[in-house]
């Protein structure tokens, strides 16, 4: 029986490395239409509680996960000799930028070591990470060639970028579409298949890794860029006396050739600020300057500054400075809903507020505490006093659950990066990014 065979009929063993914010849900989905799965993970912390049927990722549901715990559907190990009973692999794993903004993927390299030692002819490997176009080719193969055994021959090489939106209540790890590209045709087919089984989402197959490895940049670069239009529009309003949100609102009246982006606070999460930097950095191979990207980078990592000096201009018509001034800001989590707060522009507004000399507090129902460049920091209950008592309420995040006529009752003074309190009565002042 080949691998195509194993994977129609469930009898082909998937492993996962990697059980954060892609691997998890991904290894739940693929255990759900009956595969069994082994999930790899260096922490110890992460692997006991899959292990017991805890859930910690949003877009898993814990009953589901609990069950297929109970009936040996998945297991999770930070011993990659397991690997031996695997038949396919999805590397899953960080694949973040250093402080020179290059990306580092040792992650990745580490990945493919440990499978390399026990690689076997037949087995499929999948890396799914975000990276650079040329990853799978030129870092993966020759690893797992290393072993004598020869890619498109003996074992099966694909990548298939992950999609995941957290906190999106439409599209999911199981029904959004699938991007394929194997090292040969037969690598393609045998990663679509795998895919095809497991995802409601129409499976897409392209001609190579680096088309599919591309793609995936392309993606969260046209977010990022268009996004940065709108910030960069949000400042210019700001000096015009123009609303920036009544703009983007008539401007989508049209029904073709728009599509509505808008500003806030800056970038957060592990893609969209991250992923077009791995495209810059490998575009200097090529003697070739991204500009609009970089220009897209500072435009978004800019905003947080923005934030800061819109607090202190509004502060500074109250008569009051920023320093010993009581500043609330509601939400740390990059975006709506989730309790992700990777690379939220809010721990930078935080940060420079503090560095001012502000008294700030946050509340955020997701995150009640974080830490943050070696520094513990807890969250309060959102309460009528609370709100009542800061010289300036920022939404900085706009959850779902804040209770945003409350606020526009108690606060003296709002500022609002996401449009949050459109349509909610304030008794004071509003004002909007």
């Amino acid at each position: 029986m080949n691998l195509i065979e194993q994977i129609q009929s469930k009898q082909a063993k998937i492993g996962v490395i990697g059980l954060g914010y892609v691997g998890l849900p991904l290894a739940v989905e693929k255990a759900k239409v009956g595969f069994r799965v082994i999930g790899f993970d260096v922490q110890q912390k992460r692997v006991d509680l899959v292990n017991q049927g805890i859930n910690y990722i949003g877009d898993v549901v814990e009953d589901e996960l609990r069950t297929l715990v109970k009936e040996g559907r998945i297991q999770a190990t930070t011993d990659y000799s397991l690997m031996d009973e695997v038949d396919v692999v999805a590397i899953c794993v960080p694949t973040p930028l250093d402080d020179y903004q290059q990306p580092d993927i040792s992650y990745v390299r580490s990945s493919a070591e440990s499978i390399a030692r026990y690689l076997r002819p037949g087995m499929l490997v999948v890396l799914e990470s975000t990276t650079y176009p040329g990853t799978t080719e030129e870092v993966v193969r020759p690893i797992l060639e290393s072993t004598g055994l020869i890619c498109g021959q003996d074992f099966h090489l694909a990548y298939s970028p992950e999609r995941v939106d957290p906190g999106n209540k439409h599209f999911n790890t199981k029904n959004t579409p699938k991007v394929v590209g194997g090292i040969t045709v037969g690598c393609t087919e045998v990663a679509a298949a795998l895919y095809e089984q497991v995802l409601e989402g129409k499976v897409h197959k392209v001609t190579s890794p680096a088309v599919a490895e591309m793609e995936k940049i392309l993606e969260n670069t046209f977010r990022n860029i268009n996004i940065a239009l709108a910030n960069e529009m949000a400042i210019l309003c700001d000096r015009m006396g123009i609303d920036v949100w009544e703009v983007i609102d008539a401007a989508k009246t049209k029904p073709y050739g728009f599509m509505a982006f808008y500003p806030g606070p800056g970038l957060g999460g592990h893609c969209i600020p991250v992923d077009p930097w791995y495209l810059t950095w490998k575009a200097r191979e090529y003697n070739y300057h991204t500009r609009l990207i970089e220009t897209a980078g500072e435009i978004n990592n800019s905003m947080p500054e923005f934030v800061v000096e819109r607090i202190g201009h509004l502060l500074n018509e109250e008569a009051k400075p920023i320093r010993n001034t009581n500043i609330l800001l509601l939400g740390v989590a990059y975006k709506k809903d989730i309790d992700d707060y990777r690379e939220s522009p809010i721990l930078n507004i935080m940060a420079k507020l503090e560095k001012m000399g502000a008294s700030v507090r946050f509340s955020d129902p997701y995150i009640p505490h974080f830490s943050y460049r070696g520094q513990s920091y807890e969250g309060i209950e959102l309460t009528e006093e609370v709100v009542s008592s800061a010289d300036i309420v920022v939404i900085t995040t706009d959850h779902s659950t804040f209770d945003y006529h409350m606020i526009g009752h108690n606060a003296k003074l709002i500022f609002d990066t996401r449009n949050a309190m459109k349509n909610i009565p304030v008794l004071n002042k509003l004002y909007r990014l």
